[in-house]
């Protein structure tokens, strides 16, 4: 998961840079692209911040939770999000 998360990223990043460089930074497209950007990384944080949240309560009180199911659980919010902004990044070029 964390080699398709860091590949997905790259190829995400490389795709918006595109963007930047080809559309005006008031074009609709450009401007619905970056609130899209911003939402789902603030959506992704908030999801690792549960999660986190969980595996630190769950340890205070005697459950704690094994690293590689909490990093599993972590990366999930933004490897969802990075796998599907790359297929829909390709997909509209």
């Amino acid at each position: 998961m964390a080699l398709e998360l860091w590949t997905t990223s790259l190829e995400t990043i490389a795709m918006r840079h595109r963007l930047w460089h080809t559309l005006s930074p008031a074009s609709p497209r450009m401007l619905q692209e970056n609130q899209r950007m911003v939402s789902e990384k603030l959506e992704a944080s908030l999801e690792i911040g549960v999660e986190l949240h969980r595996a630190i309560l769950g340890a205070v009180n005697g459950r704690p939770t094994p690293w590689w199911v909490t990093g599993r659980r972590t990366l999930g919010p933004l490897h969802r999000r990075t796998t599907a902004n790359s297929h829909r990044l390709s997909r509209d070029h």
